[in-house]
């Protein structure tokens, strides 16, 4: 069977591929400029004339050329979100509050995964430069990388989520971690533990040193000694890395063994709660644990956990409307809001321990 051009309404792969603006002109028997005008000002052309060329437009299957767009005009119609862990549901509800504020406004999210390695975080970055992305919003590895400056010399916005700016000359939302951690250890203290473990001390991330931090202070004040707390630095923030550190606690003598912990995030902590079930350990009855993040899994585990809420969604709404208004043509004020944590207490901590047991 022979293919001639009109002898189908519907698309080949080919036109689908390389109809132009002037094509669809043709076929709808209008100017270019008329085309233009369908998408881009619409309300400017007749309800006849615009159905017409949204006819040819579907007949050739054609689809605008953005990336001509967004070089005439300089940027594009997204914004970057790179974030640590996108395995991590903290970042995905970030993520869901960046869109409720970025697709209103008619911006796409283009959304990257550093894996905490400065290396392919800087090479998420030259690509969301190449592409021109009205503004990058980020959760940084622990340096912070020079290629984030270069976007701002470049005149691109970058905003700092859920972490703190080196200084004042930019925009950046945080949560206060370290009243994070003392409300963590605070709890566990009244709860009647005396030896207490912090899991996650190897990040070299500053939100989480300042919930150890946090915790430290909490316990020195609650115990009168540094002696109290023990840190435990498993190779990564997951629950791998809590299940590692729970069988380290799980191996020491009886004597020494602490009686609850603290961990940098959720994900570990259900991996300390898997081990310690796995293991026989009874929670809380024999070790009580506390998470950080406040993910819906924390809830749904099979003891639920207790957990540091942190606003996940109105952190990334937030981030997501200062960097617009950065990005816009106003005058733009840098700002720094610090959102504070609150402790959801949940059964994997609620047994108060004897002084007898604790000690």
């Amino acid at each position: 069977m022979s293919h001639r051009y009109g002898g189908s309404t519907h698309p080949t792969r080919r036109s689908a591929l390389t109809a132009s603006i002037r094509d669809v002109a043709v076929r709808a028997g209008v100017s270019v400029g008329t085309v233009s005008n369908v998408l881009n000002r619409p309300d400017v052309v007749s309800p006849q004339t615009r159905e017409r060329v949204q006819a040819a437009i579907a007949q050739l299957g054609f689809v605008r050329n953005e990336s001509a767009r967004h070089l005439r005009a300089g940027r594009s119609r997204t914004i970057g979100l790179v974030v640590l862990d996108i395995a991590n549901p903290f970042f995905t509800d970030v993520a869901r509050g960046v869109e409720d504020v970025a697709n209103p406004a008619g911006l796409a999210v283009i959304l990257c995964n550093s894996d905490d390695r400065p290396a392919k975080e800087a090479a998420h970055l030259d690509v969301l430069a190449e592409q021109r992305v009205q503004g990058v919003l980020i959760t940084p590895t622990a340096a912070l990388s020079p290629n984030l400056q270069a976007l701002r010399d470049r005149g691109t916005p970058v905003v700092l989520l859920d972490r703190r700016a080196p200084g004042p000359d930019q925009c950046a939302v945080a949560v206060d971690d370290v009243l994070g951690g003392r409300l963590a250890a605070d709890h566990l203290l009244e709860r009647g533990h005396r030896r207490i473990a912090f899991i996650g001390g190897s990040s070299g991330l500053p939100q989480v040193q300042e919930r150890h931090d946090g915790v430290a202070a909490a316990v020195r004040d609650g115990t009168g000694s540094d002696d109290s707390l023990l840190v435990l630095s498993p190779a990564t923030l997951t629950v791998a890395g809590g299940r590692e550190a729970a069988a380290q606690i799980i191996g020491m003598p009886a004597g020494r063994r602490p009686t609850a912990a603290v961990c940098a995030n959720d994900l570990m902590a259900l991996g300390v709660l898997q081990e310690m079930v796995r293991h026989g350990v009874r929670v809380p009855d024999e070790f009580a644990i506390v998470g950080y993040d406040d993910i819906d899994f924390a809830a749904a585990a099979a003891v639920p956990l207790t957990s540091v809420r942190k606003p996940r969604q109105e952190l990334g709404r937030r981030a997501a409307e200062l960097l617009l208004d950065e990005a816009g043509d106003g005058e733009h004020q840098h700002q720094q809001p610090v959102f504070e944590p609150v402790l959801v207490v949940r059964e994997s901590s609620m047994v108060r321990r004897s002084r007898t047991v604790a000690s």
